[in-house]
């Protein structure tokens, strides 16, 4: 049987979209006990990843818990929002401009995110991962971070014995027990969220420098992928008629600046990646059955992939009022606002159930109406 892969990308709150799919799916099939025997996800998704990973029952099952979590979450299961906590960070960024750059005590960060390393060991039991593996039920999971002092896209796998690391350009695959540590510097988005320890050096968030997200999943044996997005890119038309093109009121706000830099690390390089995916398939297509022995395992791969049909930034722009006033005061003075036009960054800690939940139902929706193509990919599993 081919294995099926899950692959999920980051974008902060955006993540919770995803959450909306696997319901769907977890509905339209509720026969399916495991359809996924390779989850893959960076930053934001590598959360989804491991707490499908390691939970025990039904695929179904393990969707609706996943959602109850984030229908529930706020911002301070997520981040310490006190005026303190956020003038602190403020003073350990400003002051290490004078330290050299960097913090003696801490890694440096402008926001404290030790409240998801909490929510996340209250709702993962990862040594439920290992007893997947050995069961069968799950062949690989795969969470990526950015190593800062190395610069590569790091890949920490946790699957079957059979699977080896690799090492491509500035691109590795390390196998090990996944534990909190790489979903907390896999999510850890650059000064926003500080850096995590793991192994011999730092990380930072996966999506950053993560120019092959799909490669993870393809090394531990993948055939067919469902790839959730959190853009609305893929399901737009051409630019200049999906509201893009439209006229500058002002230059642009440093939140805006940043919000662009945020869509290029989480967003672009799936797409890239889609893209690229497409074209080898085409090629393939091209390849006469003989010459294709001689490839270096070269192979087409089926996929699917479900991105929202609704912009998120315009769902942002309508929730950014819950902000607790302290993040909204932080994220406003940068241009985190409508009027500020940074409505985009500010869409990636959007952590609250209101945001959260429009999010889930619209990526429920999206997925209902992609009914047809997802019961045709997992037909195979049904037969």
């Amino acid at each position: 049987m081919a294995k099926n892969a899950l692959i999920l990308s980051g974008g902060g709150a955006r993540a919770a979209y995803q959450v909306g799919v696997l319901l769907a799916v977890s509905e339209l099939l509720p026969h399916l006990k495991n359809p996924f025997q390779i989850i893959s996800g960076t930053s934001a998704g590598a959360i989804n990843a491991v707490a499908l990973a390691a939970h025990l029952g039904t695929f179904h099952r393990a969707a609706h818990e996943l959602a109850h979590v984030w229908k529930q979450i706020e911002f301070e299961h997520v981040i310490n929002t006190g005026w303190l906590d956020l003038f602190k960070g403020t003073l350990r960024v400003v002051s290490s401009l004078f330290t050299d750059g960097y913090h003696d005590n801490v890694p440096l960060a402008l926001l404290d995110n030790s409240p998801l390393r909490n929510l996340l060991l209250s709702i993962v039991d990862f040594e439920n991962i290992q007893q997947r593996i050995d069961e069968g039920q799950l062949h690989a999971l795969c969470v990526t971070a950015l190593g800062y002092h190395s610069g590569e896209s790091v890949s920490f796998f946790q699957g079957h014995p059979s699977l080896r690391g690799w090492r491509r350009y500035r691109r590795v695959g390390a196998p090990m027990p996944i534990t909190v540590d790489h979903i907390m510097a896999s999510s850890a988005i650059p000064l926003i969220f500080p850096s995590v320890h793991v192994s011999k050096e730092y990380f930072g968030d996966g999506a950053m420098r993560q120019t092959a997200p799909i490669s993870c999943a393809l090394h531990t044996g993948a055939e067919r992928l469902l790839i959730i997005g959190v853009s609305e890119n893929l399901a737009a038309g051409p630019w200049g008629q999906a509201g893009k093109c439209v006229s500058v009121e002002h230059k642009p706000s440093v939140a805006q600046i940043l919000g662009q830099v945020f869509n290029s690390a989480f967003i672009d390089s799936i797409e890239g990646d889609i893209e690229r995916l497409e074209r080898i398939n085409n090629l393939v297509n091209l390849i006469p059955g003989k010459k294709m022995r001689e490839t270096d395992n070269l192979r087409k791969i089926d996929s699917l992939i479900i991105s929202p049909s609704t912009r998120i930034d315009a769902i942002a722009s309508r929730r950014i009022q819950s902000l607790p006033k302290s993040l909204k005061f932080f994220l406003g003075c940068s241009g985190a606002s409508v009027k500020g036009g940074g409505v985009a960054a500010a869409s990636y800690l959007l952590f609250t159930h209101a945001f959260c939940d429009e999010l889930i139902d619209l990526g429920y929706t999206d997925a209902l109406n992609k009914k047809d193509d997802i019961e045709r990919f997992f037909a195979q599993e049904a037969n």
